[in-house]
């Protein structure tokens, strides 16, 4: 399975903790919803109990009144290292979303997060009205910011 991800967008922070660390918070994906403004948790499904290959799990959404989940299957998790997943809806490919985490040479972490629209022309059209977004790349790329930015918060506090 070809888990590479041509991102559409891509955000970088500099989190002063070890790659170890920041991957066990942003791996725990029910926690998602602490950090990200749209994702508000969720929950593994089929047993599964943490990020590991072919794993699933159910996002929960939000945008303004708008509320939509999502499904989402592991593509790579490597510890320390990478962490990806695609997201769909109805069975159809919405967004491959990557996070890779490499030390800074001083104890930090220099996180990326990006993500590949996976969308077919439907569900672009249908979007605007279903979430309430009308330019996804800028939309992402704000809140894919705030994510890193209560992510590095999070995982520098303790």
């Amino acid at each position: 399975m070809d888990d590479s991800v041509d991102p559409t967008v891509e955000v970088r922070t500099t989190v002063g903790a070890a790659p170890e660390k920041v991957y066990a918070l942003v791996a725990d994906l029910p926690r998602m919803g602490q950090w990200s403004p749209e994702n508000t948790g969720g929950r593994w499904m089929g047993g599964a109990t943490g990020a590991t290959p072919g794993a699933r799990f159910r996002g929960s959404n939000r945008h303004g009144w708008r509320r939509w989940n999502t499904t989402c299957t592991i593509l790579a998790a490597d510890p320390g290292r990478r962490l990806v997943w695609e997201s769909r809806i109805l069975g159809l490919p919405i967004a491959r979303w990557c996070y890779t985490f490499e030390p800074d040479g001083s104890g930090g972490t220099l996180v990326t997060e990006a993500t590949e629209d996976r969308r077919n022309r439907l569900y672009k059209a249908l979007s605007p009205m279903a979430a309430g977004v009308t330019d996804r790349v800028t939309h992402n790329r704000a809140a894919m910011e705030v994510t890193l930015e209560r992510l590095k918060a999070a995982a520098e506090s303790g």
